[in-house]
């Protein structure tokens, strides 16, 4: 486990599939490896960004332990270990805990969600669960997350042993921010930002310590990230700018867009999704996406890298 604090540009991979529909390890252990050559600080996974909600008990524990084997400390692992009820979250927690995570960080359960009595209590139980590892309260929208009163946060941050960080990405998440951070004071000891970094350069003035976006164009996330850390505000905002267009066309089809992009950089063998609903790409998004590509080309540096491992 990682002494370091968590700060920085913290990838999120997919959970790659062959065509069929089964985990591809293979492909996983090189997504691990691109996030590490594009400059990331640490890795998340399974999240929302992984396809988490789709994936078998099974599976998740077996992209858990890919993950922070093929990591190798090379980077801390944040563990994903949302789940359907708090006994899925308690069983995650430990697994993460057992093969060498850096920390835990879990939605409150989903499909049927919790009044804010039981969210208190579930982190009480995935931070025991965690066996010490950090938790990281991840306050999300519906439908499958559950947006917590900053209140709520605060409280939780202050009484809750290893409940330390969070990331926000409801619907107002800079100002949320700002206020779960003057009320929860030195209890809560970072925030990152979600929705795959587009209010970063606020988020960042307002305190974040990192963001959390999926991993395909990690690179240009980490150079946006390298600018703001430099002191250089404009040239972060430059190429914030040349990344907006690509996250903007992500938003419509999230998943199928994210491993479009990774399979043609060579990183996974097949863009296939597993989620219901997860749009295709015709003719005329795939044009659209090799213009978005080309403009951004100066900051995917790890391509090549990712190509020839």
């Amino acid at each position: 486990m990682t002494t370091t604090p968590f700060r920085g540009v913290y990838a999120i991979p997919p959970t790659p599939f062959h065509d069929d529909g089964r985990l591809d390890e293979v492909s996983l252990q090189r997504c691990v490896d691109f996030c590490i050559d594009a400059g990331a600080h640490g890795i998340v996974t399974p999240v929302n960004a992984s396809e988490a909600i789709a994936l078998t008990d099974e599976e998740r524990l077996r992209v858990a332990e890919i993950t922070v084997e093929r990591t190798g400390g090379r980077v801390p692992v944040v563990i994903g270990v949302s789940g359907v009820s708090t006994a899925s979250s308690v069983l995650y927690s430990h697994h993460a805990a057992k093969i060498g995570a850096d920390a835990v960080m879990a939605m409150p359960p989903y499909v049927r969600h919790p009044p804010a009595s039981e969210i208190y209590d579930f982190y009480v139980d995935v931070a025991r669960a965690a066996d010490g590892l950090p938790v990281w309260v991840q306050d999300y929208v519906g439908p499958v997350g559950t947006p917590m009163a900053p209140a709520l946060l605060a409280r939780m941050f202050a009484e809750i042993p290893g409940v330390d960080y969070l990331k926000e990405e409801t619907a107002l998440a800079p100002q949320v921010i700002t206020e779960v951070r003057e009320l929860a004071g030195k209890h809560l000891k970072g925030v990152m930002g979600g929705m795959a970094g587009r209010y970063l350069l606020e988020e960042y003035r307002r305190g974040a310590c990192g963001t959390m976006p999926a991993c395909e164009v990690v690179d240009a996330h980490v150079a946006v990230w390298d600018a703001l850390e430099s002191g250089d505000a404009d040239e972060a905002r430059r190429l914030h700018t040349m990344l907006l267009p690509l996250l903007n066309y992500e938003a419509m089809f999230s998943f199928t867009i994210y491993k479009e992009v990774l399979r043609r950089r060579g990183v996974i063998a097949s863009a296939k999704t597993r989620v219901p609903g997860a749009g295709t790409l015709d003719a005329e998004n795939h044009r659209e996406l090799d213009l978005l590509l080309r403009d951004l080309e100066p900051l995917l540096t790890a391509t090549a890298r990712a190509a020839a491992s």
